[in-house]
């Protein structure tokens, strides 16, 4: 309980200095709408809204699949091949740098209105976090732990699959729940490039027709989105790995 009281304090705390503000007259409401107009439009277009929530969160979590499938392939296979890894890390950086929002009106244009280029964009933002810890958790696996199992005269693989492979999971699941984050901003932007449904669809429309409040409980929704799929990802790593979550002195 003290662990969500300090945030939920600070929470109300910002919500009653924000009220206050727009109430005392610091910003238009049309730039700025209070904390209780905000909670109006989400309790008044709550259907809309819910429609729309389940779009989105089907596409987030399909393309967290997507990035989470493929972006550990390839921290499996450039961890196995050091030319793979020369050929293609620069690539991935530099993937980092491309404006999505161009990449996703390109991916509209050629693939149209459909789930598609969501996905794409979707895994280009989340793929990159994944590979990388989890290419980095792979290579700092202990090298005791590598020259026992090569004592052992173990094959190749079997020491990928009992000490690399788990050493490697929490470097894993850090890069997960950095791409859950950042995938819900990737949707949104692939939304607002071309969509007939999502919440950013309906954030851009909302903004068209000065429902500003609306828009401002859109972008409520997307961030207690993004904390419970966080949450989630925390939640299931104690219970895959809990020795991660000992003290150092309490492991064995």
């Amino acid at each position: 309980m003290r662990r969500f009281l300090l945030p939920a304090l600070l929470l109300a705390a910002l919500a009653g200095a924000w009220e206050l503000y727009v109430d005392l007259g610091g910003a238009d409401p049309l730039l700025l709408p209070a904390p209780h107009s905000v909670a109006s439009a989400l309790y008044r277009d709550r259907g809309l809204l819910w429609s729309d929530f389940a779009v989105t969160a089907r596409e987030v979590l399909l393309g967290i699949l997507v990035a989470a499938v493929s972006g550990v392939a390839l921290a499996i296979a450039i961890h196995f091949s050091a030319t793979l890894r020369r050929a293609t890390y620069p690539l991935l950086i530099g993937s980092q740098a491309i404006p999505f929002p161009i990449v996703a009106y390109l991916l509209v244009l050629w693939l149209g209105f459909g789930i598609l280029p969501k996905l794409i964009v979707i895994g280009l933002v989340s793929f990159f976090p994944i590979v990388v810890t989890t290419r980095s958790a792979l290579a700092a696996v202990d090298p005791a732990l590598l020259k026992l199992m090569r004592t052992f005269d173990a094959p190749r693989w079997r020491t990928f699959w009992h000490v690399e492979l788990p050493s490697a999971l929490p470097g894993l699941f850090t890069g997960a729940k950095i791409a859950v984050a950042v995938a819900v901003i990737g949707d949104v932007f692939a939304e607002l490039s071309g969509a007939s449904s999502g919440l950013g669809f309906r954030y851009q429309q909302s903004e068209a027709q000065l429902l500003i409040p609306r828009a401002y409980a859109i972008v409520l929704i997307l961030c207690a989105f993004a904390v419970l799929l966080f949450a989630v990802l925390t939640l299931a790593e104690r219970l895959a790995l809990p020795w991660a979550y000992q003290p150092t002195g309490e492991r064995t």
